[in-house]
């Protein structure tokens, strides 16, 4: 019981950017590839279109004695928008969808986080995406922390939301079935 009450609190605080003096910041591993963005969308209502963003970073804060002061934040390049197909990319690049020569970058920041059992969390916070800031809500799971290989140390994350497109501006007509994205988050941090 003791163990999963610490792996709970390592939930809640390993997700933020804090200033208690016991905090140990992390900065997200997105350039050694332990991190990532993923989407996914039903194509037409029939099939999932899938990719990911290719370029983002980020930090969050482990403050296991303060986590209503916690706090994370991941700045994304929209731009690096990844479906595995050259001209789609394009297109999502559009003023029809991301709009990335006028919005460029995306950014999520915590509000707030809620334990909802042993190793599980709420993490609350605002994105802005198209130009447009709203609030969100990521289901939040531990993974786990420990020493790497290279004598550091380090915890990590998985998250989902779900996003509607019209929230933040894009109402590019893709049919009813077409208009959530589902987001899956991998979150690995390096202790700085």
């Amino acid at each position: 019981m003791k163990n999963r009450m610490l792996a709970t609190a390592a939930l809640v605080s390993a997700l933020a950017v804090g200033t208690s003096a016991l905090a140990d910041d992390y900065i997200i591993d997105s350039q050694g590839a332990h991190a990532s963005i993923n989407f996914k969308i039903k194509h037409l209502g029939y099939s999932w279109l899938t990719g990911r963003f290719d370029t983002f970073g980020g930090q969050f804060n482990f403050d296991p004695s303060n986590p209503a002061g916690s706090k994370i934040v991941v700045d994304i390049d929209t731009a690096s928008v990844n479906s595995n197909h050259a001209e789609r990319d394009k297109h999502l690049r559009s003023a029809d969808f991301l709009n990335v020569d006028e919005f460029p970058d995306a950014k999520f920041e915590s509000t707030s986080i809620e334990v909802t059992g042993d190793d599980t969390g709420v993490i609350k916070g605002d994105l802005t995406l198209h130009g447009v800031t709203r609030p969100i809500a990521i289901d939040a799971e531990y993974i786990g922390g420990g020493d790497d290989p290279w004598g550091g140390f380090r915890q990590g994350f998985a998250g989902t939301t779900e996003l509607k497109l019209a929230d933040f501006g894009i109402d590019y007509d893709l049919g009813p079935a077409s208009r959530t994205v589902e987001l899956e988050l991998h979150v690995e941090g390096i202790r700085q």
